[in-house]
This record gives C-alpha cells, structure tokens and sequence, in this order.
C-alpha cells in the first residue's frame, strides 16, 4: 500500500470554488453502482477497525506557476511497518494531457485512476472532443462520493491542460475537490510546505520550479521515514505533459545539497563547524 494519512496530509494553501461553466455537462455516464462494504465483524477490535487502521505515508506535491504546473512525488511504499518498495510510480499518466497523482491504498488509487483514464477516453470516442480537467476531476468526485465511508483511501491530485490553460485539482476519499496552486499531500506533506512556503512564487522559471520540487521532496524523505526512494518529476503545459525526471535517488540528493552548505551529510553537522 501507499500510505496516507488523513489526519495528517495538506491541502492546498489557496483554493477557489469553480465557474459552472467550467464543469463539462455533455452527456457523462453515471459512477458504479456502490455496493458498501461491511466493515464491522471479527475485524472491529477496540482499537478500531483493522482494514483501517493500516500505516500511513507518502509524500505528493503540485504546483501552479508561470509555466504551466510542477508535479513532484516520491516512490516509498509500505507493508504495514516494512518498506514493500522504493520504486512505486505515484503519478499516473491518465491520457497525454491529463496526470494523476496517489496517496492512500495503492490498490484503490491505481483503479479508480485507471476508471477515470477508461472514462476519459470513452467520452473522447463519444463526443469528438477531450474531457475538461475539470470535468474528469468531478468525475472522479462523484465516484468517490457513492463510497464514501466504505474503506477506500484515497489523496489524488488531478492535474492537466485543456483549452482553457492548466489546472490542479486535489481529491480526496470523503469526496471533497478542491482546486487550488499548491497541493501536498501525505505524511511527509508538512515538510514539503515549509519548502514551498519559503520559496514558492508564481514567476518562477521552469528550472526554478524542478528545482523547488526535488528539494521539496528531498526535505520531506530526510524527516519522514515513510516517504523516501526516488524523486520524480512532471511538467504540465498548454501542449501536454513532459517527464522532467523520471528518478533522482533521494541519497544522491543528500550529499549534493549537504555539499552546498558546506558539509559533508553524514549528520555530524556540529563537529564539522567546530572543528
């Protein structure tokens, strides 16, 4: 699994309830049928329900900037206490313009997004034309609104170009959309904001912004132990989407920026400045 919390993971800095008429209401099918499942019986304890009560941590990030938007995640994935892999790809890539990011169950994330990629391109084949980003997001809302409180978890962020520019959009398990400019999710979120609280800006340059989002993550690997293994890094822009770095080793990051300051990175700061 991929782990969030939802106790724990952020949410976007700023955010704006949508035009309705920014919302594609050509014909869109219905979600599944919802069949809830029951999660009381011999898996209810007094420390809350198993199923649940699973470990938790990750860490996503977006960004809105001049360029378009910077999606930055990290690839750690556990078992409970046990890292099951460090090469967990935590962006989906839903169609040519249209990414997907995941935090929470990794079981749940990867189908509902695969759902959405199917529904996408359904509509494209019906209608002649692309789903808005806005739409496909709704979309996905609706669906996770008819299994609300049926065991899923679930932090998305829906992230894509369409012909009225780019936008991002932040999903979650109990149905709640938000769009907004900045968006960290997962335990190691708190870390990335105080990164991005620092340094974010809007005019930022494309190199700036990969830049912004790599160190975001490092941060956030270095002081939370469920996020770690690789960044990886995309770009959104007005002809699609363009994978910046497809794995930085987190360790490699370490040393490099531990050498810009001076230090060696093996977490002896206060000898090295000493002596």
């Amino acid at each position: 699994m991929i782990d969030f919390d939802p106790s724990t993971f952020g949410l976007a800095h700023t955010y704006q309830k949508e035009d309705k008429d920014e919302i594609n209401t050509l014909s869109m099918p219905s979600a599944p049928q919802v069949i809830y499942r029951s999660l009381n019986g011999p898996t209810q304890t007094n420390g809350g329900n198993k199923l649940n009560n699973f470990k938790h941590g990750t860490t996503t990030l977006g960004f809105v900037f001049k360029e378009g938007i910077l999606l930055a995640v990290d690839s750690r994935a556990s078992m409970g206490s046990f890292l099951s892999s460090e090469q967990v790809r935590k962006v989906i890539e839903i169609n040519e313009y249209l990414l997907g990011t995941m935090a929470g169950g990794a079981a749940d994330c990867q189908y509902w997004l695969a759902y959405l990629a199917n529904h996408c391109r359904t509509y494209e084949l019906k209608n002649g034309s692309k789903l808005s980003v806005a739409a496909a997001s709704k979309f996905l809302q609706g669906i996770l609104i008819g299994y609300k409180n049926s065991g899923l978890s679930m932090g998305c962020m829906i992230a894509g170009t369409d012909l009225s520019g780019q936008h991002l959009y932040y999903i979650d398990n109990d149905g709640m959309r938000l769009k907004g400019d900045i968006f960290s999710v997962g335990s190691g979120s708190t870390y990335a904001y105080g990164v991005l609280d620092n340094h974010y800006r809007y005019d930022l340059s494309l190199d700036e912004a990969v830049e912004l989002g790599v160190r975001a993550i490092y941060h956030a690997t270095h002081r939370d132990t469920a996020s770690g293994g690789v960044v990886r890094v995309y770009h959104i822009h007005q002809n699609g989407w363009t994978k910046v770095h497809d794995g930085i080793d987190v360790v490699d990051l370490h040393y490099k920026f531990a050498q810009q300051k001076g230090l060696v990175g093996d977490g002896d700061e206060a000898k090295q400045r000493l002596f």
